[in-house]
């Protein structure tokens, strides 16, 4: 069975000596002392090992059922789910005013990252939860927030979005699903969602959808798009589940992976609705939630990296396999461990030092994230809005790469369900495309995001590297060669790109299109370059003020060499495929594919 571990002490090097979290100014921060944080994390790991993970592969080989209108979760699932939310784990980062913890965002992020790693599709129900209340939050009235957030926070009701129908997913201007204004001010929603994450289950009271529908006479496409509020059971006067609304579930899907998750086809007909934010602004209050989701699937991309790395680890460390061909390392056996061969060691290096560095990336991004709230700083709102389909895409693109290089080290056992690594690739492999698949993050970023305000954004993100490799430069010879010439070979790479884009994409737009999937990609490792760099200075500071625990900074820095040095150059492929233009992509008619 496979195991997995919570990285605490990784998670506090990066909050404490990287991020210097007490030092921030954001409100909140100052509470995040290393003795709370780190408690916090210790018990959000002991959850994850010892109530979490076990019910993954229960969750994997059993599935969700649907029996007479019912959907049953795992075995285990529904005690488990008690545990959490009598731990108050639901709630971390949301407002005390309806039962929440008011925790900051970034710490909610690094135990989602534990838990997720331990049992993604259990955390999804929540998580799912989490996104349809920051939209309540941000977008309802006061009567909407007090009715549903205390209960939703708490998780004694849960929350899904509802946006893609069979015939849409992304373009969601297309969709039928209608809403017919009442009297009493509520609407009659009808239509038909399909892929609806946590669409249903028994372990709460009611649940809460979040509908993308159309009302009847308002403008055409993607503008007549409204967003609404459709309880499960509709509520009584004194706001307890009532009788049920005209919603059900139609089918649960038979999926590739996150199996414990039911992911539903879900049914409206004539469902009271109550809208949520403006009408035809559905899609403004929906991204509230979308954005959110977003950066919570990187993190996917992370965690099932993470799990999957330490069994190979593990594996690679016992498994015997030839002889080292410098020497011998295990005479007394008959072969020596397959840690042994470099080969072996250049996938290993491959999956920490990704995993390493974008748990980073992910912890900076939700740092941004509490500035956008908490300090109301909207130059970090631009900044993580830029970030974010980076954060999505490549995170999600490279954590799934990473899961199947775990896998490989298991050779043919890892595909045998007996030693689960299969598990890791088939459940990471959604996050690739829920959310907004990662083609059309990299189209949103290339199309949208680098021009917003003027290309305001990027250049504040090159201003930072541009920064930090000038205020570096001098801190010794060997950082420099190690992490500050690769930093700025990388981003002179990226900046590169965006000059091609502004000079070629004015006249044909699909010159820039084409090269959209390898910027994000391009910008994801620059964007990990520099969390190496700041990850290989803290851990040399550390070193240098004689810290107990030498082999742990050393470790540190060594693995981000390895990224610097392997991992970090493919910004140079990326920029040659961009440079080529759209002629060889598009050269084809359609007939002739």
């Amino acid at each position: 069975m496979p195991v997995y571990s919570a990285p605490t002490k990784d998670t506090q090097f990066i909050l404490h000596d990287v991020l210097k979290v007490t030092e921030a100014s954001t409100p909140g921060y100052d509470e995040l002392e290393k003795a709370f944080t780190g408690a916090i994390l210790e018990e959000a790991g002991k959850i994850s090992s010892e109530v979490l993970h076990p019910l993954n592969t229960v969750g994997d080989q059993e599935g969700c059922r649907l029996e007479n209108g019912v959907v049953y979760t795992p075995t285990g699932f529904k005690e488990a789910f008690e545990q959490v939310k009598d731990g108050g784990w639901t709630g971390l980062d949301m407002p005390e005013q309806y039962g929440g913890q008011n925790m900051p965002y970034v710490l909610g992020t690094a135990v989602g990252e534990y838990f997720s790693a331990a049992n993604q599709a259990f955390v999804m129900y929540q998580g799912l939860t989490h996104g349809a209340s920051a939209a309540i939050l941000a977008h309802g009235t006061d009567a909407q927030k007090d009715t549903y957030l205390p209960k939703m926070i708490s998780c004694e009701w849960t929350g899904t979005m509802n946006l893609t129908e069979p015939h849409c997913g992304t373009d969601l201007g297309l969709m039928r699903t209608k809403a017919e204004p009442q009297e009493d001010g509520s609407y009659k929603v009808s239509g038909q969602k399909i892929f609806i994450s946590a669409g249903d289950h028994d372990m709460s009271d009611n649940v809460i959808h979040l509908v993308l529908a159309k009302i009847p006479g308002g403008p055409d496409g993607i503008k007549g798009v409204s967003l609404f509020i459709v309880p499960k059971f509709t509520l009584n006067e004194d706001g307890t589940p009532g009788a049920r609304n005209g919603v059900s579930v139609g089918n649960i899907e038979k999926k590739m992976g996150i199996h414990g998750n039911s992911t539903c086809v879900m049914n409206y007909d004539e469902a009271t609705g109550y809208l949520l934010g403006d009408a035809h602004k559905g899609m403004r209050a929906m991204f509230t939630m979308m954005n959110e989701a977003r950066l919570g699937v990187g993190m996917q991309g992370v965690s099932q990296a993470e799990a999957a790395y330490q069994n190979a680890v593990e594996y690679a460390k016992d498994r015997l396999q030839g002889r080292d061909v410098t020497g011998v390392k295990n005479p007394d056996g008959p072969a020596d461990p397959l840690i042994v061969h470099p080969d072996i060691r250049r996938s290993l290096m491959d999956q920490k030092s990704f995993v390493e560095g974008g748990r980073a990336f992910l912890l900076w991004g939700s740092t941004l994230i509490d500035q956008a709230h908490r300090d109301k700083n909207t130059d970090a709102d631009g900044l993580v809005s830029l970030l974010t389909p980076v954060i999505k895409g490549f995170l999600s693109d490279e954590g799934y790469d990473m899961t199947v290089k775990a896998q490989q080290v298991f050779g043919g056992h890892g595909y045998i369900e007996e030693h689960g690594m299969s598990q890791y690739t088939r459940d990471a492999r959604i996050a690739q495309i829920y959310e907004g698949a990662n083609g059309v993050q990299a189209l949103d970023l290339v199309g949208r995001k680098l021009a917003v305000d003027g290309g305001k954004y990027v250049m504040a993100f090159f201003e930072l590297v541009k920064n930090f490799c000038k205020e570096n430069t001098d801190l010794s010879e060997d950082f420099t060669k190690s992490f500050i010439a690769p930093l700025k070979a990388a981003s002179k790479d990226l900046q590169a790109a965006s000059m091609y884009f502004m000079q070629n994409g004015m006249k044909n737009p699909n010159n820039a299109l084409s090269g959209s999937y390898d910027f994000m990609h391009m910008f994801g490792h620059v964007c990990l370059g520099l969390m190496w760099a700041q990850m290989g200075k803290a851990a040399q500071e550390a070193l240098d003020a004689g810290a107990s625990d030498a082999a742990f900074y050393e470790t540190k820095i060594a693995t981000g060499r390895y990224y610097m040095a392997r991992r970090l150059p493919a910004t140079k492929l990326h920029l040659a495929r961009i440079e080529t233009g759209a002629d060889t992509v598009m050269a084809l008619d359609a007939a002739n594919f």
